[in-house]
């Protein structure tokens, strides 16, 4: 099992985060405290994938607020908790959690990019604290293999590279999030 904390550089915030891998494939469940636009919030989320990294459930709660839970068919199909169709997210195999750094993971696991390539996606974008799920377009580019990554928000001309470990997880996110060191 991956433990570890992310701390936010935009404010005031914190994320404790676990992440099982197994032959089935990963479940991450993580709690983050934090704080956009002003408004305080505290998230608690769990999201599931197969071996591939492609995203098949997420749940997601806004301490006193909202509530939200998806599926996915790892083949871009989603629905809500009700079975509702959400035919808007058609083609997104990634979820984008704003507030974590960790569903850049799963682009960069899922993709498997060689250095130097560039693969542009769409993604199911949620925002925090409200919830809101909308398609989002975005790409990553391998700068450097298993190391770095760049990551283009293009539906809102941001741009990051971001540093990660060995199984693709973020230590490093300009000006949003670095990762906190072990405590033994």
């Amino acid at each position: 099992m991956r433990e570890f904390r992310w701390t936010s550089e935009e404010g005031e915030g914190i994320e404790h985060f676990t992440c099982k891998l197994d032959a089935d494939g990963f479940s991450a469940e993580s709690v983050v405290v934090g704080q956009r636009d002003g408004r305080a919030y505290g998230l608690h989320y769990r999201v599931r994938g197969d071996v591939h990294w492609h995203t098949r459930y997420a749940w997601l709660k806004i301490v006193g607020g909202a509530e939200l839970e998806l599926h996915g068919d790892g083949a871009g199909h989603w629905h809500d908790g009700e079975g509702v169709a959400l035919g808007a997210l058609a083609g997104c195999i990634d979820i984008d959690i704003a507030a974590t750094p960790f569903t850049n993971t799963l682009p960069v696991r899922r993709l498997q990019l060689a250095e130097g390539e560039r693969r542009a996606i769409a993604v199911a974008y949620i925002s925090t604290p409200d919830l809101q799920v909308t398609r989002a377009e975005q790409a990553y580019v391998c700068l450097k293999l298993h190391r770095e990554y760049r990551y283009e928000g293009r539906f809102r001309a941001f741009t990051a590279d971001l540093s990660v470990d060995d199984d693709g997880f973020v230590i490093d996110y300009p000006t949003l999030f670095t990762r906190l060191p072990r405590v033994e």
